[in-house]
């Protein structure tokens, strides 16, 4: 379990979109400032001092070495199947969301990938201008008007809210793996899924975390901004004119995703 949640024990939280851009950090003070909404500050910050001890222990010497000695295609191809499979949870957000054109974009890309892209192995849909985008149950409360209630910081799970964290247990409910898993006793293999997602995520963002730790004066700080910022992009679907959420309004799921996992990625 703990590996499968490294994306957000890391300092993050669920999967990429791949093509997404950090925000500024121009600014970051005042905007920490302005959003603080962190009255558990102290045991938030012991929780994310044992997050980082984990992800130095654990986390990043696995997503280096599964980076290391599993090729690139290879790992492209996990990244997209295990896509593919949180497509159900994905289109019940587009819909409670009222998002019909996103639905219709998350069940073409279904429909393909799971036919020409044999089983979601292959981005097929991608390429021919149907993009992936990711949606969970917290952005849909966000949506709708919930805020975001108290800061968090989860043991494994990272970064967080009163509403994420809502958002994360009903989306194992929105998921019909989870049913088909109980009925099979095969919950083993929730578990598995949920690892190689979180390998598969910390490996595509060693040299990005690593950066962003050297350059933070307060790491947990900046990770807490970021975080925000980030979260309410995802809810507004990136929307311009969306500069930072409304105080107590937004949290916001870490999309840290390095596409280029550029050359020097093989030194660590």
């Amino acid at each position: 379990m703990a590996i499968a949640l490294l994306a957000a024990g890391c300092a993050t939280s669920q999967p990429d979109n791949g093509n997404e851009q950090w925000p500024s950090a121009e600014g970051d003070q005042a905007y920490t400032a302005e959003y603080d909404n962190d009255p558990l500050e102290l045991p938030n910050r012991f929780v994310f001092a044992f997050n980082e001890m984990l992800d130095f222990a654990v986390f990043r010497p696995l997503a280096v070495t599964y980076r290391f000695l599993v090729p690139e295609l290879v790992r492209d191809s996990v990244r997209n199947f295990l896509r593919n499979l949180s497509t159900p949870v994905i289109l019940a957000n587009d819909l409670l969301q009222g998002e019909l054109g996103r639905a219709e974009v998350t069940t073409t890309r279904f429909a393909i990938n799971s036919t020409a892209g044999f089983l979601g192995l292959f981005d097929v849909a991608g390429g021919m201008g149907y993009e992936y985008h990711d949606e969970d149950f917290g952005q849909t409360l966000a949506v709708h008007g919930m805020g975001e209630g108290v800061y968090l910081v989860l043991p494994i799970l990272g970064p967080s809210s009163i509403r994420d964290g809502l958002g994360i247990v009903v989306d194992s409910y929105l998921d019909p793996l989870t049913y088909v898993a109980q009925n099979n006793d095969a919950e083993d293999w929730m578990f598995a899924r949920r690892a190689v997602a979180g390998i598969d995520f910390r490996s595509r963002n060693i040299e990005t975390l690593d950066d962003l730790k050297r350059d933070s004066i307060d790491f947990y700080a900046r990770i807490r901004s970021l975080y925000r910022q980030t979260r309410a992009n995802d809810i507004n679907n990136g929307a311009p004119g969306t500069q930072g959420p409304t105080p107590g309004l937004y949290s916001l799921d870490f999309d840290f995703d390095t596409e280029g996992e550029q050359a020097g990625a093989s030194a660590n």
